[in-house]
């Protein structure tokens, strides 16, 4: 387990008392919107654990499952993220399976989820030096912004079960490109778009596998 030597950081996320530091994303009040609506999602989800990609501090998921109770797995490569995301789960009294890796390496071929919940890096990363007091690795999206949008997309197509919903978040002017790649996976569609001043929240289905 990463020590954590830098003196965290308090914040309030929808009744949740969320510690970080600078090195991890700072929680985005706005963001408990992801939150609410993935928690909708939950209550009217098939039977089956949660996963959240990217999860940073884990303050998302964290509410989303408080809200509406389910098994909760996280995902983040950051060490310091995961160790925040350890103690902010004993806070919020949850049991969390916590990876710490590539998303691609730390699922296994066969485990599925009824509910995949996603805030990758989209930060195109000519843009990255115009947010300085985040880290770099939370921010930056590749070339396009769009790296790690498609590595949670793949895993959302090859995780989520049978009409389950995955719930994205991206940059406010990304939302028409998800709608692009997500065509790509023929058995997910894009449900709904909600648009925020910092950001937009994608939900996408699995749809019925097609029969030959």
């Amino acid at each position: 387990m990463t020590t954590l030597e830098s003196a965290p950081l308090t914040v309030d996320f929808g009744g949740l008392r969320i510690e970080y530091d600078e090195r991890v994303l700072t929680p985005r009040p706005w963001t408990a919107a992801q939150s609410r609506w993935a928690a909708d999602l939950i209550r009217l989800a098939p039977p089956g654990t949660v996963l959240e990609l990217c999860s940073g501090a884990g303050q998302i998921g964290l509410l989303a499952t408080t809200l509406a109770p389910r098994t909760l797995v996280c995902v983040d490569a950051s060490p310091v993220a995961c160790s925040y995301l350890r103690r902010n789960a004993a806070h919020a009294r949850q049991r969390v399976d916590v990876r710490e890796g590539l998303m691609d390496e730390v699922l296994q071929p066969d485990e599925e989820f009824a509910v995949i919940i996603a805030d990758p890096p989209w930060v195109r990363r000519e843009g990255v030096a115009e947010f300085p007091e985040d880290p770099v690795t939370a921010i930056d999206g590749g070339d396009d912004g769009l790296d790690l949008v498609r590595s949670c997309l793949d895993v959302v197509a090859d995780h989520l079960v049978v009409a389950g919903s995955a719930l994205l978040q991206v940059g406010p002017d990304q939302a028409d490109d998800v709608r692009r790649l997500v065509a790509t996976h023929h058995h997910l569609a894009v449900v709904e778009v909600r648009t925020f001043e910092r950001g937009a929240l994608v939900q996408i289905d699995r749809l019925e596998d097609l029969v030959a």
